[in-house]
């Protein structure tokens, strides 16, 4: 992919692309990143660190979620319910046995045409079909498997599907801090973003030793500087 043209832009590169990564990789309002950005002596509105983030955001996402390697053939996927401008929404969420998210979808009901569109998108994306497909026990997932001819492959239990129920976490947390989302549209957007960066920066700290993790942080931050890195 080619590199982020910053032309046009009275700041330099480097505090733009910090601005987004403290943004996409922390639980942070724009006026937090705006304060930190102040204590360092850079004097930045929230407002155009929102349009940072909104206009670069979905470019470095996409150029993240290509260079992912391959994700597990095992696939959760779960659905929860948010509430924007006062209407009730789902959140349609499909992650590997790792944690890595697969896909999130916005979407305003919960039923077979809301998880084939789900299953759809993520078939098209990874390109093979999962060995093993869990869920929950709502019908609607039944229902998307039996049209894909994934039937003999999907899994429901009520217990079975924490991986998908625990990546909720994080997504609500965010969502407090902005006091809720504005737009189905703004939704999307911004978990996109917040997904493509969440699976970078999450290497399974607990399961490793301090030596790996800090080199696997390392990489994730090359990553990013590779990602963002100007024309």
């Amino acid at each position: 992919m080619s590199k982020l043209s910053y032309a046009g832009y009275r700041f330099p590169p480097v505090i733009i692309q910090r601005a987004v990564w403290l943004y996409a990789r922390f639980t942070l309002s724009f006026r937090d990143v705006e304060d930190l950005l102040a204590e360092r002596g850079i004097m930045v509105s929230y407002e155009t660190v929102r349009r940072w983030v909104r206009y670069f955001g979905p470019t470095i996402a996409a150029d993240l979620r290509r260079r992912r390697p391959k994700p597990h053939s095992t696939w959760h996927l779960d659905e929860v319910f948010i509430r924007i401008d006062g209407r009730l929404v789902y959140l349609w969420r499909a992650v590997d046995v790792e944690g890595e998210v697969l896909d999130v979808v916005v979407q305003s009901k919960r039923d077979k045409r809301a998880a084939l569109k789900l299953l759809r998108k993520l078939l098209r994306k990874t390109a093979f079909v999962p060995d093993k497909l869990v869920t929950d026990d709502l019908r609607s997932y039944g229902a998307a498997a039996r049209e894909l001819g994934l039937s003999r492959r999907h899994e429901r239990g009520r217990w079975r599907n924490n991986r998908a129920e625990n990546s909720h976490q994080p997504t609500r947390r965010r969502e407090r801090k902005m006091q809720g989302f504005k737009s189905a549209g703004s939704a999307q957007r911004f978990l996109s973003v917040h997904a493509a960066t969440y699976n970078t920066f999450n290497v399974q700290r607990h399961l490793i030793s301090a030596k790996t993790h800090r080199a696997f942080r390392a990489s994730a931050m090359q990553t990013w500087r590779e990602v963002t890195a100007a024309a």
